[in-house]
């Protein structure tokens, strides 16, 4: 089956400041963990294009964080901080996400991400969920493109797994 075919949902419920995404791969569970958790695979397809994904830290452990960086092709940075909160290899992760200044600062009200994979014949599926603090912010953030950015990363990372297995 084509990767381009799989499932794909992005639902915005600007009542529960949630956004709710399902992504199907056509990858085995531990290859797709391994995109979403490894600094070298995750800043290859974590930026929609011509952007770029650039990991200052990249901890993933319980406490740990990543902190990061999109860079524009003119060399703009636009920070964030993600700190793991929960752990549960190859089944889940949890995280808080803010954006940041370049010494690490957050700039407060973020969102928390739930990341849930399952594997069912060969392919894995990634539920994420998202809770914003603020409306504000996530429809700014919505406003910004975030639907179209992160559906056109997640089609990266479709295109990256190929080559990976």
């Amino acid at each position: 089956m084509s990767a381009t075919k799989l499932p794909f949902d992005f639902i915005v419920d600007k009542t529960t400041k949630t956004v709710s995404i399902t992504k199907e791969f056509a990858a085995e569970l531990p290859l797709v963990w391994y995109a979403f958790t490894k600094k070298e695979i995750l800043d290859k397809w974590w930026a929609p294009k011509p952007w770029k994904s650039v990991s200052k830290i990249m901890d993933f452990k319980e406490g740990g964080k990543r902190f990061y960086a999109m860079v524009s092709p003119e060399g703009a940075e636009h920070w964030s901080l993600q700190t793991y909160k929960l752990i549960t290899p190859k089944s889940n992760f949890k995280m808080h996400n803010a954006f940041a200044d370049k010494d690490q600062n957050p700039d407060l009200p973020g969102s928390d991400w739930e990341f849930n994979f399952t594997e069912e014949n060969g392919n894995t599926k990634v539920n994420i969920e998202i809770y914003n603090e603020s409306l504000e912010r996530m429809e700014q953030q919505i406003e910004m493109g975030f639907q179209g950015g992160f559906t056109m990363t997640l089609n990266y990372l479709d295109e990256l797994l190929e080559t990976l297995k």
